[in-house]
This record gives structure tokens, C-alpha cells and sequence, in this order.
């Protein structure tokens, strides 16, 4: 890796250090959040709907607050102070996810400080880490952002691999959430090591605003730009639902012991990262080149179409699983790499191509503003994952709150919706100037 970083400017081993550990300590939180909720929310099915609710209606806020995070930079503070000093509130938010163990107003508090550190930040590193590039330099500034995806993919590997088995072995989750805390507190501080040698651009309101016809131009384009991205909103409330249906799938499955390592629910998480790290190169080496060879073109709306029925296909296989659970099958964790394999590719046609699409068509200084929005898809998406529990649940004359259908009914739902969207967005595609859809 050093030497990969020595042909960059040298202050962005700052800025990708950051993102490794800023990534960890997020996921850290997200890896054993959903039975962590699950069990101060009073366990079984009842505490089970209420955690996943939460986990959803969180990561929603998480994914709403960069747009407020990018007006902050952009209008006040700038990039770098707003990476700053919201990553002391996420350190502190770590702080009180550890030390309040067991309350629910712990959870609540630390989770909307969370939101607030993740959330803020989000939308200004990779454009700070772009800042740094000048003129001449877009071969360095691909190689970077190439870094940056693999160290989102690292962090997140360990986060999911680690996390789990520590709070096993220690039985608590105030040390479990104490170590994400470590990792946030240690971003920051490798960020903050880095000031003397930042380039540092000045807040956007600072030039001068574009005219009339600019703006009109950029407003067309915005538009065009988000018929393509509302589609993918189905996507990511199928795709998030990793972190809570699955891990509660994985809860009712046989786990499988490695010496003294458990694959459960939880740890199963970190095979997502180990897919994106594999698939890559397989579809930029193989599947791509074979495709153009046999005269069909993946081109980016292409691929991301293909990406939404790849989704429906993981939850439809993840629904087969919790059909066979439902009828008193014991089944292996092992069975869940399927979903999760099928899952990822879905991913990597859609996440990493939608951004490329977007970038490749809007204008420099709509490029930010592109970023909130792309995230404000992950937080609706993820609002509608909470919905659709709410929707399938009811509270009965004692309180007890349980499902209308089963889960496997409710996987399939997913599975039919995200199936009519994948038509939806084949018509928009088509419709979209071919210009626009080059890869």
C-alpha cells in the first residue's frame, strides 16, 4: 500500500488512513447492532421487529444527514473543518453507545450522535480527498478513489469478522462498542495529523454563482439524473436488510465453529466485503470484456438493471431458506453464502456503476450535490425497509407485537417489487440518450 501512496500527494495517506478506521468503527456498530437492539428490546420475535425497525429508521438518518453535512461545508465551514469537528461527535456518540450498556436511552442518544458523525462527514472526505489533485493529475485521482473503495471493503471486512466474536468472548457490549470508539477516535486523530499539508479549499458560497441559463441547465440535468437514481431505492432496502432479515435468519441457523471461531449470524456479515474484493476484478477482467465480445455492451444503465434482478434473486433465495427454516429444517449458516454472493455482484453493478454514470454526466459543480443524493437513496431505501416491517406487524390486546405474514412472505414481497422496479427502470433506460449511457 505505501508504495501506492508514495506516487500520491503525500497528504492523502492521511485522508485513506481516516477512511479505513472511520470505516471499522462504523461498521463495528452496524455488525452487532441488530441483536444488541434485539435483546434490550426484550428477544423473540416481538424484540426482533422492533430492533429491525430501528436499525432500518437509524440507517435512513445516517444516509438523510449528508445533505446537511455537504450545506454545513459548503455554505460555513469547508471540508476539512466540517470533517473535523463532526468526528468528535461520532467519537463521543462511540463513547456513549459503551458506556450505557443496557439502556434504551443510551441507544437512542448514541445512535443519533452516530447518525450525526457518519452522516456529516460522509459526503465531504471523498471530495476532500479529490481537493488534493491538481490539473494533470486524474490518473492519481482514480488510483486514490480506487484505494478509497478498498479500504471502505477492509474496514468493513474486520468490522463484521472482529466485532461479533469479541463480544461473544467477553460477553459484553460495552466493550464490543468500545472498540469501533477506538478506531473513531484514532480516524480522527490521523486526519488531524495531516493539517499542515491539506490543500484547502474555501466554502462554495465563496464564488461566484453560476447565471440563468447555467442554473436551468443544471436543473434538467439534475432531473434526468434522478429518474435514474429513484429505481434504486428499492435496491438498497433489499440490500441493507443484510445487517438485520439476515442476521435474524442467521440467528435460526446452525452456526459452524473454526477451532474457536463462530460463524453465525453476525460474523456471516463479513463475507460481503470478501465478495466485493473478488467480484471486481472478475467482472472487469472476465464478465465485461466477454459481454462486449459477444456484442452486448454493458454499459452503466445496463449493468445496474442487471444489478436489480440480481437482488431479487438473492432475496428470492434467501426466502426459499426461511420457508425450509419455517418448516422445522436445520440448516447450516453455510447455506446464507449463496444470498449474500448472489447479493453482492447485485451490488457492485449497481453502487459502484450508478455513482460512475452520475459523475460521468453531471456537471463539475453539481458533482457534491449528485453524492447527496445518491446517499439520500440508501436512507429512503432503508426507510422503506422499515415501513414494510411496520406494515407486517400488529400489536395484539396484550402488546405483543407479531407478524401479519410470514417472513419468508415478506422476503418475496421484496422480491416482487424489486422485480416490477427493474421493469420500470428498463423503460427509463431506454428512453435515456444513448450518449448518456456509454461506459
Amino acid at each position: 500500500m505505501s508504495e501506492n501512496l508514495d506516487r500520491l500527494p503525500p497528504q492523502t495517506k492521511y485522508i485513506v488512513g481516516n477512511e479505513a478506521c472511520e470505516r471499522l468503527s462504523y461498521y463495528g456498530v452496524v455488525a452487532i447492532l441488530t441483536g444488541y437492539a434485539t435483546a434490550l428490546f426484550g428477544g423473540g420475535e416481538q424484540g426482533g421487529i422492533e430492533a429491525k425497525k430501528l436499525v432500518h429508521d437509524w440507517k435512513s438518518l445516517t444516509y438523510l444527514l449528508p445533505l446537511l453535512g455537504a450545506w454545513i461545508a459548503d455554505r460555513y465551514w469547508g471540508r476539512y473543518k466540517t470533517i473535523l469537528w463532526i468526528s468528535m461527535a461520532y467519537c463521543v456518540g462511540h463513547a456513549v453507545m459503551s458506556g450505557t450498556e443496557g439502556t434504551r436511552w443510551g441507544l437512542l442518544a448514541g445512535l443519533g450522535l452516530l447518525a450525526i458523525g457518519s452522516g456529516g462527514i460522509k459526503p465531504c472526505v471523498s471530495a476532500f480527498v479529490g481537493d488534493q489533485f491538481g490539473p494533470g493529475q486524474e490518473a492519481q485521482m482514480a488510483k486514490v478513489y480506487g484505494l478509497f473503495y478498498w479500504c471502505i471493503n477492509f474496514g468493513s471486512f474486520f468490522a463484521f469478522a472482529c466485532i461479533p466474536y469479541i463480544r461473544e468472548k467477553t460477553d459484553s457490549y460495552a466493550v464490543a462498542f468500545l472498540i469501533p470508539g477506538i478506531f473513531m477516535l484514532l480516524a480522527t486523530i490521523i486526519f488531524y495529523m495531516g493539517r499542515k499539508r491539506y490543500v484547502i479549499k474555501p466554502p462554495s458560497s465563496s464564488l461566484p454563482p453560476p447565471d440563468d441559463a447555467t442554473r436551468a441547465a443544471d436543473f434538467k440535468t439534475l432531473l434526468r439524473i434522478l429518474g435514474v437514481f429513484v429505481p434504486v431505492i428499492v435496491f438498497w432496502s433489499l440490500f441493507d436488510q443484510q445487517h438485520t432479515t439476515w442476521v435474524q435468519q442467521g440467528a435460526q441457523m446452525v452456526s459452524v465453529k473454526l477451532g474457536d471461531y463462530t460463524i453465525n449470524g453476525e460474523t456471516m456479515q463479513s463475507v460481503n466485503p470478501l465478495y466485493v474484493m473478488s467480484i471486481i476484478p472478475l467482472f472487469l477482467i472476465v464478465v465485461y470484456p466477454a459481454l462486449t465480445r459477444a456484442g452486448l455492451r454493458p454499459t452503466p444503465l445496463r449493468r445496474m438493471g442487471s444489478g436489480m434482478v440480481l437482488a431479487a434473486l438473492a432475496f428470492l433465495i434467501s426466502a426459499w431458506l426461511q420457508r425450509r427454516i419455517e418448516s422445522g429444517e436445520q440448516l447450516s449458516i453455510l447455506w446464507q453464502l449463496l444470498p449474500y454472493g448472489v447479493m453482492t455482484a447485485g451490488e457492485v453493478l449497481i453502487s459502484a456503476t450508478g455513482l460512475e454514470f452520475a459523475f460521468s454526466v453531471a456537471p463539475a459543480r453539481l458533482k457534491s450535490t449528485i453524492m447527496s443524493f445518491w446517499l439520500l437513496t440508501v436512507a429512503i431505501g432503508n426507510q422503506l425497509a422499515s415501513l414494510i416491517t411496520s406494515l407486517n406487524s400488529t400489536k395484539t390486546d396484550t402488546g405483543t407485537t407479531i407478524r401479519r405474514i410470514s417472513e419468508s412472505n415478506e422476503m418475496l414481497v421484496y422480491v416482487v417489487l424489486m422485480l416490477l422496479v427493474a421493469g420500470i427502470f428498463a423503460l427509463i433506460a431506454r428512453k435515456f440518450p444513448e450518449q448518456h449511457a456509454a461506459p
